[in-house]
This record gives structure tokens, C-alpha cells and sequence, in this order.
């Protein structure tokens, strides 16, 4: 086992890492931006090193200061969290040079799976359904229209190197598709540096879920149910929860036995997530993409199944063989996760940096967690994402589960900063998410319209 890692990251991911690494007896590093000198994670780091300005570009993206710091402080192996380096393999690659740890997949897995056309075509090998669509990167508008008459409208025009919900559009109609894809293809070219486009086929309605996965250097790949992630705001995710009300024991075994058999297929290692569209008219779902990290809905899982998943994630990567097999996991309960963001949902969820004057985390009750790295008096910089903390709650079954989420969230306090609070404790509210009749257009197309509507009056 490692006797110090570094936390390669910020917020309530580095501070979830950092005590899921003191459990193990293990020492830990903080890096940190010069404006998250007095961040959390910090505080709880057994050491903390400066790596650079407030920009990301110039701290947490920036490879060489990460690697310094974990060369000046000693630290045997990485954790990236997730966002900023921990999709980068030439980070991981630069890692391994280093005889550093990166705790996650080998870089050669990450630019497989990393690749949505690659990754596409390897699934395909695998025998893991793919949604209808190109059968590699498209150059131009022209190309991306042959393919769109070809698998009919409407499509979905997505980056090749995408993520995060960038490079995507919609289109409805050939004569919306010249404008989206010069649009998407710019948005792409800005975010990745690589402006390639893949078309799909929508599967309309349907469902976002995704199945956890682990893997370690044995070849034992098992998996730990699904997350239904079909609540989302511009292909941002907005509320998580497991299991999925959409599906039953047969099709989680379906899709569970397809996510351990595409794990397989690449060799992968450690934790992912295989993201999959469920159509919800016909029962049949396609793979979307891997996700070779931590997930930022991971704790859902941690609940219904018991495991911790960071822990985990340690324990491959320091060469332990998993000590769980498929037989020991069982989904007990149902829990949900709503994200807390600094941001003002009145005006377009504009983001909220600024000082927080008062708090409360409500922390009382069974089941109940608030992964956060906030704190009275802290100041939230306006440099990062948005997401200050995650409310998660486990119940016996989905409507215990929503009444201690709505519990939660009343208790709820940030003051001096405008958040999304009261705007998940209407979403929680709203009859269709009570009842589990929603998909992955609800939020935009149906909520939202009514929401803002109610906002202005």
C-alpha cells in the first residue's frame, strides 16, 4: 500500500479522497491554485504545495507543477479525482515515466476509450450495442448530413473528443444541420483543441444510465448497479439516483453483464463508468462512452451497495486483487444525489462566486451525506465549475428516499452567495420526478419552460 498519494484536484472531490486515504493509514498532499489558499482541502491535506496562479491552465491543468509537487513531497502515486488531469493520458503516461502511480487506467486504455469513434468501434467488436450513426469522425457539414439521411432524423451531433457537455447539438431537421455542426464543431475545436464531429441517431424517449464498474490487474471486472443520470440541464447532469426506477433485475443484469464485457474487451483497470441509452419504448439500450475515472454521482452508488469506491480505486491501483466478486453485490435501498451549485437559477443559472456569510450541513439522520468543501467565511472563486456540494440521501425504497432529500434540503443554509437550492427542492417536488416519469429531455423541454414561467410571474 502507499504510504503518501497527492490529490491532484480541488473542492469536495479532494476533500472525499483525502479521508477515504486517511482511513487507509495513508498520508496525503494537497496542491492548491494561489486562489484556493484557504480551500478545504488544504487544511485536511497532511501537507499543501502552491502550483500556480488562479487560472486552471496555470495550476490544476499544468502537468509539470503537478508532477513537481509530487516529486518535492515524495508521494508514490496520483488520484486526479475527476475534471481537470483525470482523463489526460499524456498526464498518465508522464506519470509512469516518473515511476509515479496514476490511480486510474493505463494511458493506452484512456486514448482507446477516451476516442469516441474508437471507442464505438471496440464496443461494437465486443458485441455491446452502439447507437446508429457514423462509423468514424466527420470533417464537414456535407458528411455529417449523408449520415443523418442515411439513420433519419434526428440526430445528435457530438465531439469526438468531447465531454462535459460540450461540442453537442441537436438537430431536427436537414436545415438546421449546416449551422449546428459549423457551431458544435467551433464550441469543440475551442474546448479540446480538436474540432472532429461523430453523428448519432436520438433514441427518443430515453434514459440515461450508467453502470459502475471495477477492475482490477487480475482480470476480475465486476460491476455495482446502475445510476439513473436522465435528469440533466444542457447535457449537465442535475440530480443522480440508484437504482433506476426505468429498469428491473433482468435488464440490470442485461446491461451489467455488457458493461463488465466492454471493461474486458480494453483490458481496463480500476474504477469507470459505462454510460448507456436506454430506449425506453422498445427495452433496447447502446453504449455512449466510458468514463475512465471517478464519477461525480459515485456516492449513490457507495450507498445501495456499501462499497467505497475511492478506497477501491487505491487499492487496485497499489496491486491489490479486489476481495468482492459479482455474488457479493446486492442493491439495498434507493438513494438519490442532488448537485448544490453556486449559481442563480432566476437568471439563466448565471454562476455565484462570492463570500459565504452563514452555513448549515445538515448532517442529522440515517442515511444521510453532504460531500462539501465549503465553510462559513470561505469565499467561492469565480475560476472553477460551479458544483460547491452534493446532498445524498439513502432510503429503504425511492420515496423514503425523496422525503429525507426534501428534508435535507430545507435544512439546507448557504447565505451570502445564490444557489440552486431552492431549485432542486421544486424538481424533487414536481409530480412527474415523484412518480419516475421523466427522461433525459424532462428537465429541458418540460420542466425548465413551466419553471421559468413561475420565475418571471
Amino acid at each position: 500500500m502507499f504510504k503518501k498519494i497527492l490529490i491532484a484536484n480541488r473542492g469536495e472531490i479532494a476533500v472525499r479522497i483525502i479521508r477515504a486515504a486517511r482511513e487507509l493509514g495513508i498520508s496525503t498532499v494537497a496542491v492548491y491554485s494561489e486562489a484556493d489558499k484557504t480551500a478545504l482541502h488544504t487544511m485536511l491535506a497532511d501537507q499543501a504545495i502552491c502550483i500556480g496562479p488562479a487560472r486552471s491552465t496555470d495550476s490544476y491543468l499544468n502537468m509539470k507543477s503537478v508532477l513537481s509537487a509530487a516529486i518535492v513531497t515524495g508521494a508514490q502515486a496520483i488520484h486526479p479525482g475527476f475534471g481537470f488531469l483525470s482523463e489526460n493520458s499524456k498526464f498518465a503516461t508522464m506519470c509512469e515515466e516518473m515511476n509515479i502511480k496514476f490511480i486510474g487506467p493505463a494511458a493506452i486504455i484512456m486514448d482507446k476509450m477516451g476516442d469516441k469513434i474508437n471507442a464505438r468501434s471496440e464496443m461494437k467488436k465486443a458485441g455491446v450495442p452502439v447507437i446508429p450513426g457514423s462509423e468514424g469522425e466527420v470533417f464537414s457539414a456535407q458528411e455529417a448530413q449523408e449520415v443523418a439521411d442515411k439513420v433519419g432524423y434526428p440526430v445528435m451531433l457530438k465531439a469526438s473528443a468531447g465531454g462535459g457537455g460540450k461540442g453537442i447539438r441537436k438537430v431536427t431537421t436537414a436545415s438546421e444541420l449546416r449551422e449546428a455542426f459549423e457551431s458544435a464543431s467551433q464550441e469543440a475545436l475551442s474546448a479540446f483543441g480538436n474540432g472532429a464531429m461523430y453523428v448519432e441517431k436520438v433514441i427518443y424517449p430515453a434514459r440515461h444510465i450508467e453502470m459502475q464498474i471495477l477492475a482490477d490487474s487480475y482480470g476480475h471486472v465486476i460491476h455495482l448497479g446502475e445510476r439513473d443520470c436522465s435528469l440533466q440541464r444542457n447535457n449537465q447532469k442535475v440530480l443522480e439516483e440508484s437504482p433506476s426506477i426505468a429498469i428491473g433485475e433482468t435488464l440490470r443484469k442485461e446491461m451489467g453483464d455488457a458493461a463488465v464485457k466492454a471493461a474486458q474487451a480494453v483490458g481496463y483497470e480500476n474504477a469507470g463508468t459505462i454510460e448507456f441509452l436506454l430506449d425506453e419504448k422498445s427495452g433496447q439500450f447502446y453504449f455512449m462512452e466510458m468514463n475512465t475515472r471517478i464519477q461525480v454521482e459515485h456516492p449513490v452508488t457507495e450507498f445501495v451497495t456499501g462499497i467505497d469506491l475511492v478506497k477501491e480505486q487505491i487499492k487496485i491501483a497499489a496491486g491489490m486483487e479486489l476481495e468482492i466478486t459479482q455474488d457479493d453485490i446486492s442493491i439495498s435501498g434507493h438513494a438519490i444525489e442532488c448537485r448544490i451549485n453556486a449559481e442563480n437559477p432566476k437568471f439563466n443559472f448565471a454562476p455565484s462566486p462570492g463570500k459565504i456569510t452563514d452555513l448549515y450541513l445538515p448532517s442529522g439522520g440515517v442515511g444521510l451525506r453532504v460531500d462539501s468543501a465549503v465553510y462559513s467565511g470561505y469565499t467561492i472563486p469565480p475560476y472553477y465549475d460551479s458544483m460547491i456540494a452534493k446532498v445524498i440521501v439513502h432510503g429503504e425504497n425511492r420515496f423514503d428516499a425523496l422525503m429525507k432529500m426534501q428534508r435535507a434540503l430545507y435544512e439546507l443554509e448557504i447565505e451570502g452567495i445564490s444557489t440552486n437550492i431552492d431549485f432542486q427542492l421544486d424538481l424533487i417536488a414536481d409530480q412527474h420526478v415523484i412518480a419516475g416519469d421523466y427522461d433525459t429531455a424532462f428537465l429541458m423541454e418540460s420542466f425548465l419552460p413551466v419553471y421559468s414561467n413561475k420565475e418571471e410571474e
